[in-house]
C-alpha cells in the first residue's frame, strides 16, 4: 500500500508498505478521502515541537498525518460486531495512507446520507463542537470565530445549529469572510480594521459572549479579548504554538471576568459525556446526525480534491500559503 509521510522537516514522499494486519479489537479499513488539517499538518511537516502537548516536546521524523478520513471496512478483528465488511465509516486518527488499522470507538458508521467528502471531515468537526460546548453557549448569546480555516469555517455553522446570535466572523482574507456570510454569519470583519473592535461591540452591543479563537496566534488572541463582553468565555481552539506573545491580563482578562478554556481535542473525557464535555465518539456521532438530517453541511467546504500522487506539490503549498483551502486526498485516484 501507499502512504503519505514527512520524511524531514519540509520533505514530503508517497512510500509504499505492508498492509497493516488487523488485531482482536481493531478493524482494517480502506480509505477513500482524507481531508488536510491545515495547522496540525504544517506544525508537522516544518518540524515543529508543538505538534502535541508532551513535555518534554517530542521532535522526530519520519511523521505521519491525516487524522481524518472516510473508508471502506476490508477486515475486522475478532471481538469487533459493530461493523461489517464492505460497510462505509469515517475514521479518527487515521493516517494519508491506502490502507489504516483502527483501533475501537475510532470509527463510525456511515450510510448514503453522508457524502465521502463530508465522511471525511467527521472528525475534523468535532473540535470546534467541543470547543462551543465548553463555551457553555446559550441560545441567543453572541459569537464570535476568530479565523476561517476549516475549523473556523465548521464552528460557523455549528454556532448557527447552537442558536447563537449575532454570529461575527474574523478573517484578515475577504474571500474567507465571504464564504463565512455564506454558511451562516451575520456579519465578517477584518481584524486589522482600525475599527475592528468597535465595530464588533457596535453589532453586539455590549460584546461577544463567546468567542472561538482558532488563528493560533497571540495577536488573534489579544484582538478577541478587544471585543469581548463582561464575563465572556473564550475557547482557545487553535494551537497558539509560540508563547512570545503578551496580554494584559489585568485589564483584558482579569477586569471584565474572561474565562479563557483550553480546547484541544484532547482535553475531553474517555467515557461518560456530561455537560459540556462530551467523548469524541459521542461528538463524531452528533456531528454524523447534524448532516443527516440537515441541520449541516460540510461538503460544500471542500475546495479542492488530489490525488495522493499530488503530495509533493499539496504540501508546498501549505507550508507557503497563509490562507490554505480546505483540501482532501482521494485515495480511488490511485487505483
Amino acid at each position: 500500500m501507499k502512504y503519505i509521510s514527512f520524511t524531514a522537516p519540509n520533505t514530503v514522499e508517497l512510500l509504499e508498505e505492508p498492509i497493516p494486519k488487523v488485531t482482536d479489537d481493531s478493524i482494517i479499513v480502506k480509505l477513500l478521502r482524507s481531508s488536510i488539517s491545515a495547522g496540525t499538518e504544517r506544525a508537522n511537516l516544518t518540524g515543529s515541537d508543538t505538534v502535541d502537548c508532551s513535555r518534554p516536546p517530542r521532535v522526530k521524523f519520519p511523521r505521519r498525518s491525516g487524522y481524518s478520513s472516510t473508508a471502506i471496512v476490508t477486515e475486522v478483528g475478532k471481538n469487533v460486531s459493530d461493523v461489517a465488511v464492505g460497510q462505509r465509516v469515517a475514521c479518527s486518527w487515521s493516517t494519508h495512507s491506502q490502507y489504516c488499522r483502527i483501533r475501537r470507538n475510532c470509527y463510525y458508521p456511515i450510510d448514503e446520507a453522508l457524502s465521502e467528502e463530508a465522511g471525511a471531515l467527521v472528525h475534523i468537526a468535532t473540535f470546534p463542537l467541543a470547543a462551543i460546548r465548553k463555551c457553555r453557549l446559550e441560545v441567543g448569546e453572541s459569537a464570535m470565530v476568530m479565523g476561517l480555516g476549516v475549523l473556523g469555517l465548521i464552528a460557523i455553522e455549528l454556532l448557527r445549529v447552537a442558536g447563537a446570535a449575532p454570529i461575527i466572523a474574523v478573517d484578515p482574507v475577504k474571500s474567507k469572510r465571504e464564504l463565512a456570510l455564506t454558511l451562516g454569519a451575520d456579519f465578517a470583519f477584518d481584524p486589522f480594521d482600525e475599527k475592528f473592535a468597535e465595530n464588533v461591540k457596535r453589532v453586539t452591543g455590549s460584546g461577544v459572549n463567546a468567542a472561538i479563537e482558532v488563528t493560533g496566534k497571540g495577536q488573534g488572541l489579544d484582538m478577541a479579548l478587544d471585543c469581548m463582553a463582561r464575563f465572556g468565555r473564550v475557547a482557545l481552539l487553535g494551537c497558539t504554538r509560540s508563547s512570545d506573545f503578551s496580554i494584559d491580563y489585568y485589564r483584558k482578562v482579569h477586569g471584565p471576568g474572561i474565562t479563557l478554556i483550553g480546547a484541544h481535542t484532547n482535553a475531553r473525557p474517555a467515557h461518560d459525556s456530561s455537560d459540556g464535555w462530551w467523548t469524541e465518539k459521542d461528538d463524531a456521532n452528533a456531528i454524523i446526525k447534524l448532516i443527516k438530517y440537515g441541520r449541516l453541511n460540510l461538503e460544500r467546504l471542500v475546495e479542492e480534491v488530489h490525488s495522493p500522487a499530488e503530495c509533493r506539490a499539496v504540501y508546498e503549498r501549505l507550508i507557503n500559503e497563509p490562507s490554505f483551502p480546505v483540501v482532501q486526498f482521494d485515495w480511488t485516484m490511485l487505483e
